[in-house]
């Protein structure tokens, strides 16, 4: 069957059998992976949510993992991921992603505003280290913050799929009731399963509550914080023999590794970042040149992140998450030195690839873009 694919794929040169299939319908392909969009839902102010239905290239995730979506804006394909909420499915499956709305986001605002049912988007296989292991831990902590409850959510419905009998906490942090995305899902499970215990706290409104109506006395948290040493042990008293999966605003996940650093626990701790924090270079340190060697182009070293730099030149080097996890943007560094923005770790060796987007130079540098 390879082979016959092959030699189609010669008789129709210069271009690829999908292109020809895409103009019969855009999801009809043989390799490429795709999705229509078959669902919106923008019932959560400042998000949407997406049920896609990949094609037959589609072969199913893990629970926690992530999958890269393409969309074509003003003639420029853009890729960002997102971590699909459903329990874990094999092929052949619709997809929900649930898409915050950024600022600054072109792709998330993009989606908020104009993704309608019957739009095709590309897609990715689905790929990432955070996931539930195959053998399931006895108990479970859960814990996320903002957009960060998709993966995690994920990893939940899992459970709830397969009646897990061990114990499970979901602790989730939102502005407010109402910016808590699936409640309707969350209130499903922890009705219809007793070892569920989930916890929505609203640290702006000083707040948590409990979603199967049980009484909460949690004390009132602080504005702007998330949680403390106590709190977790009121939460989930057996946090420290559980294993904890969190992700989340970048202040969450530096708590949550704080106490566990603190307790020694740092073993049982799993986390996913969908915000890079960077230690960028004091532009008054940052010297020389950065050579694009491949398009011919040089620009001045400013201190951020090569992928930034190579924008600023004018080039479109291709990228996902811009967070370092997706290694969409992966290019080899001919020669020079560079620095890692999220370790501070610096790397001389040449010929190499390196993450654009979590990569910054070190004095002249040559990468082959």
């Amino acid at each position: 069957m390879v082979g016959l694919l092959d030699l189609v794929q010669t008789l129709t040169s210069p271009h690829p059998l999908d292109r020809y299939l895409e103009l019969v319908r855009p999801t009809l392909t043989l390799r490429d992976l795709r999705a229509e969009i078959i669902g919106v839902d923008r019932s959560v102010p400042g998000s949407v949510t997406l049920t896609l239905r990949p094609n037959r290239a589609w072969a199913g995730h893990a629970a926690g993992q992530f999958v890269q979506v393409g969309v074509l804006i003003d003639g420029v394909k853009h890729t960002r991921c997102y971590s699909p909420i459903d329990a874990e499915t094999g092929p052949r499956r619709t997809l929900t992603l649930t898409v915050k709305a950024h600022p600054d986001g072109l792709v998330s605002q993009y989606l908020h505003r104009q993704a309608r049912r019957g739009m095709v988007v590309d897609l990715s296989p689905a790929s990432g280290v955070f996931r539930l292991p195959a053998q399931r831990p006895d108990k479970l902590l859960l814990i996320s913050g903002g957009s960060g409850i998709t993966p995690v959510l994920s990893m939940l419905s899992t459970l709830a799929a397969e009646d897990y009998p061990g114990e499970v906490v979901f602790l989730h942090y939102a502005r407010s009731p109402e910016e808590v995305p699936h409640r309707d899902l969350l209130e499903n499970i922890a009705r219809r399963h007793d070892n569920v215990d989930i916890v929505l706290g609203y640290p702006e409104l000083g707040r948590s509550e409990r979603l199967d109506g049980a009484p909460w006395n949690c004390a009132a948290v602080p504005a702007a914080k998330f949680l403390d040493y106590d709190e977790l042990t009121r939460i989930a008293p057996f946090f420290a023999t559980a294993h904890t999966y969190v992700c989340g605003p970048p202040a969450l996940m530096e708590t949550v590794r704080r106490i566990y650093r603190a307790e020694e626990l740092d073993d049982r701790l799993h986390s996913e970042e969908f915000v890079v924090t960077t230690a960028p270079a004091d532009p008054a340190e940052v010297e020389g040149v950065t050579t694009f060697s491949a398009s011919g182009k040089q620009a001045e070293n400013t201190g951020v992140s090569l992928l930034e730099q190579a924008e600023a030149a004018g080039l479109n080097p291709e990228f996902g998450c811009r967070m370092g996890i997706c290694f969409s943007c992966t290019a080899v560094k001919r020669s020079g030195c560079t620095r890692n923005l999220r370790s501070g770790e610096i790397d001389s060796d040449p010929d190499q690839p390196i993450q654009l987007c979590v990569s910054a130079a070190v004095g002249d540098v040559d990468i082959e873009i």
